[in-house]
């Protein structure tokens, strides 16, 4: 690969990353919307009574934003390994990215609900969280995806490292598993279905992507000078 082909491939990968951090960037933002418009307290209100009353589309923002955070980390970390893009990887990128757009709207509806404050038994509320948990699974799944692109493809990497991070594969599926898990729980019994994704937290933990050790000497590493 000449080296006018090399710089060429690089900026179109910083590009993508650039790109993806400020369309994440945009969508954190818009999850702050809907308490934006929460009105402050009237006369004789106090303002724990407004924050009581809004306590669905408060925990909904919190919730979704940590959550994405999370994500983009995991989905930074892929992009940094890149050493250069095929159609794939920029295809399931894209459809990454429309799915985090779409989040801040999913998340308003299932902050209005009220599933997370009265138990959202009404029929309104029906759906609401199953469309929720559902996108938060798909970006799992998609995230996964690009993750398994990597590993398939070694050559587009930075590093052979990436490839040998199969702990990190099951991550994906896993959460996916938990919030659709999640998400049919709040169709039948939303009470308990807030309460579930607190178990995310050790999952996570526990699917970290796992630092490899630096070689020995002898082991890929040349032996320090004495």
């Amino acid at each position: 690969m000449s080296e006018h082909g090399s710089a060429h491939e690089q900026r179109s990968v910083e590009r993508l990353i650039n790109f993806s951090d400020a369309v994440v960037a945009v969508a954190v933002t818009l999850l702050a919307l809907p308490l934006v418009d929460i009105a402050g307290p009237s006369a004789g209100q106090s303002v724990w009574t407004v924050l009581g009353d809004h306590t669905g589309e408060i925990y909904s923002f919190l919730f979704t934003f940590y959550v994405v955070i999370a994500m983009w980390a995991v989905h930074n970390r892929i992009l940094n390994s890149l050493r250069h893009m095929d159609g794939p990887i920029m295809w399931l990128n894209a459809t990454w990215l429309a799915l985090i757009v779409l989040l801040p709207w999913f998340s308003a509806m299932y902050g209005e609900s009220q599933i997370f404050s009265d138990g959202g038994e009404s029929g309104d509320a029906l759906g609401v969280g199953l469309l929720y948990w559902g996108t938060l699974a798909a970006i799992s799944m998609v995230g996964a995806s690009m993750g398994w692109r990597l590993r398939g493809r070694p050559d587009l990497a930075e590093s052979e490292d990436v490839g040998r991070d199969w702990w990190a594969a099951y991550r994906g599926p896993s959460l996916a598993a938990c919030f659709l898990f999640i998400g049919i729980v709040s169709v039948y019994a939303p009470s308990a279905a807030s309460w579930l994704p607190f178990g995310i937290i050790p999952l996570s933990i526990v699917l970290r992507p796992r630092r490899r050790p630096a070689p020995a000497a002898g082991e890929g590493a040349a032996p320090a000078s004495r």
